[in-house]
């Protein structure tokens, strides 16, 4: 399989657009040249991350170019920072007006008399060869020099904007259109330093702004939550409209997971319910499709775990982690007691078909089923009660993984398991991903990119010192991420591989937190046994966090009566672990 990367930039070309953001373009672009004769005026792109909000104002901007009496300026609000951000961006408009305006407006400038000093005689200024630029940063220094100049500005901008708008060779008037892509990215700072720009200097005559960003993510609950109601006041004057940017019908996002697809060497490998379920499960996000199959070939490529299987193996099996995590997590569990997490689902879902909906089966199903029930411990179901397979099924579900229930009614995760089930070396392969499993999967990285998605920003070096925390757990080297993190941060963390060696640490060593495994060896509850043995002689008293791959009801149930929490591994088990420390700190006082 010959593979290459997709990049993330903006479709500029309609012939390029396969979104169908090419007529929105076309309309909006029209809007924007119509309405020139009522500028000064702001269009905000509202669309969340990923959704094709640069690709929009690129075809817009690719619109506008074919219009004389229009210029355009692209500004990219992330790459400036604080006051930074507002020279750059009025430098950027100035940049676009013609030179003989700006040396007009420099010569106006310059006569002013508290300006005089800063820019020099009026002769030497506009003698001098200067090119736009020089001319550019001429005028700023003119302007910017103190707080008398800067209260001058926007008159300064206003007149120079207006006749260059309004200049006799364009009827009625020229356009220029600033897009500011990326506002949503920016710190506090600078969203607040581009929007005085744009609302303060630059709200003249000739303008229009075309701002890209998540409205969502600059309100009252998002990046600007610390504004006061003058703040939100002003925030809602420079945002005067908004165009809402739709999700991209299914037709056209399944088109798009093809043509991204061929482009990196993958379409023979995706059938048509498999371009579905890729479009369905990125929330038909442009950008989470492109990084999902980017995902696919540098894991093919790179990763030693999937040495010696198909590439088709190779797919289906990262659609399983990428677009289920909750159950990759559960496949990859080292549990003796459930070696192979798609077997069981696929049994319990006849069982669930069998049981819970009485429909007479056949004597393979009804075998099926009856023993998914015993495998867990459960009596077998009697096959002359048929109204008794719904109360076995609830005791069933009870000892099987919380995600199991919906995912039997996802008919795309149905599919994908059958699919994946069928391939050649199928056992062989969940065996090599339990082994390669050692690095948990959240601590890699999660497939969605977005920065909040693990919840609060990490805790400082050194907010877990003095705390000694013991981990127990038969299989320590799949926890050596999570304990580094942990000592990064502090903590003093002691490890057993059992119940015995662990009791001795207790015995020796005073445990402010236990984090424990559940099931070792053949012993399906063994780490709960522990600690309410413990718990019972009083060795421990304090907080404790189960780390599992597989978290059942019956599993949640337990913890709840030890005073106990369970985690998966990733945010939750980091955040549990976090609210511990937390506890302990207060408890000291």
């Amino acid at each position: 399989m010959d593979f290459s990367l997709l990049n993330d930039e903006p479709v500029a070309d309609a012939e390029a657009d396969l979104l169908g953001a090419g007529r929105a373009a076309r309309e909006l672009a029209r809007l924007l040249h119509d309405s020139r004769t009522a500028t000064p005026f702001t269009l905000a792109v509202d669309a969340g991350w990923g959704m094709g909000k640069s690709t929009l104002m690129r075809l817009v901007e690719a619109e506008l170019r074919k219009r004389q009496d229009v210029e355009t300026v692209w500004y990219n609000a992330w790459t400036s920072t604080g006051a930074d951000a507002l020279e750059g961006l009025i430098k950027s408009v100035l940049m676009r007006f013609d030179r003989r305006f700006l040396r007009r407006a420099l010569h106006r400038v310059s006569e002013h008399g508290t300006l005089i000093r800063a820019v020099g005689a009026t002769l030497t200024v506009i003698g001098a060869p200067f090119g736009a630029a020089g001319l550019v940063d001429r005028l700023w220094s003119a302007l910017s020099v103190d707080a008398s100049s800067r209260n001058a500005m926007r008159d300064a901008l206003r007149d120079l904007a207006t006749e260059w708008a309004e200049s006799a060779e364009y009827e009625p008037r020229r356009l220029l259109v600033v897009f500011l892509d990326d506002l949503d990215r920016c710190s506090e700072e600078t969203v607040l330093a581009v929007c005085e720009a744009v609302k303060v200097y630059l709200d003249v005559p000739g303008l229009a702004f075309v701002i890209g960003c998540d409205r969502s993510a600059l309100g009252p609950s998002g990046l600007l939550r610390d504004l006061g109601p003058a703040g939100s006041a002003f925030m809602e004057k420079v945002f005067q409209t908004s165009y809402r940017l739709p999700v991209a019908a299914d037709g056209d996002i399944e088109a798009y997971v093809r043509h991204c697809a061929e482009r990196s060497g993958l379409r023979e490998l995706l059938d048509d319910d498999l371009v579905r379920l890729i479009a369905d499960r990125s929330s038909r996000n442009p950008r989470r499709i492109k990084r999902l199959i980017n995902g696919f070939g540098l894991e093919s490529a790179l990763n030693p775990v999937w040495a010696g299987f198909t590439p088709e193996a190779v797919l289906r099996t990262l659609l399983l982690q990428h677009l289920y995590a909750d159950f990759y997590r559960v496949l990859v569990a080292r549990d003796g007691l459930h070696a192979h997490a798609a077997r069981e689902f696929l049994d319990y879902r006849v069982a669930r078909r069998v049981l819970g909906l009485g429909v007479r089966a056949d004597p393979e199903e009804w075998r099926i089923a009856t023993a998914s029930v015993t495998a867990h411990g459960l009596a077998a179901p009697d096959p002359d009660d048929p109204e008794g397979g719904a109360a076995v099924l609830a005791r069933l579900e009870e000892e099987l993984p919380t995600v199991y229930p919906a995912l039997a009614r996802d008919q795309g995760f149905v599919h994908l398991v059958e699919e994946w089930m069928r391939l050649d070396q199928v056992d062989e392969l969940v065996t090599r991903l339990q082994r390669g499993a050692a690095r948990p999967v959240a601590l890699r990285g999660a497939p969605d990119p977005d920065p909040a998605a693990d919840g609060a920003p990490p805790s400082p070096r050194g907010d877990y010192a003095g705390v000694r925390i013991l981990w127990v757990d038969d299989h320590p080297g799949n926890n050596t991420e999570y304990v580094r993190r942990l000592e990064l941060r502090g903590a003093d963390v002691v490890q057993a591989e059992d119940g015995r060696t662990a009791e001795q640490v207790l015995g020796t060593l005073p445990i402010d937190l236990l984090l424990s495994d559940v099931a070792r060896g053949t012993h399906r509850d063994v780490g709960f046994a522990d600690l309410a043995r413990w718990r019972e002689r009083g060795t421990f008293d304090g907080p404790a966090v189960f780390f599992s791959g597989r978290i059942t009801p019956a599993r949640e149930r337990r913890c709840r009566e030890l005073g106990a929490r369970i985690a998966d591994g990733g945010p939750d088990f980091l955040r549990y672990v976090d609210t511990a420390v937390a506890d302990i700190r207060r408890r000291r006082g």
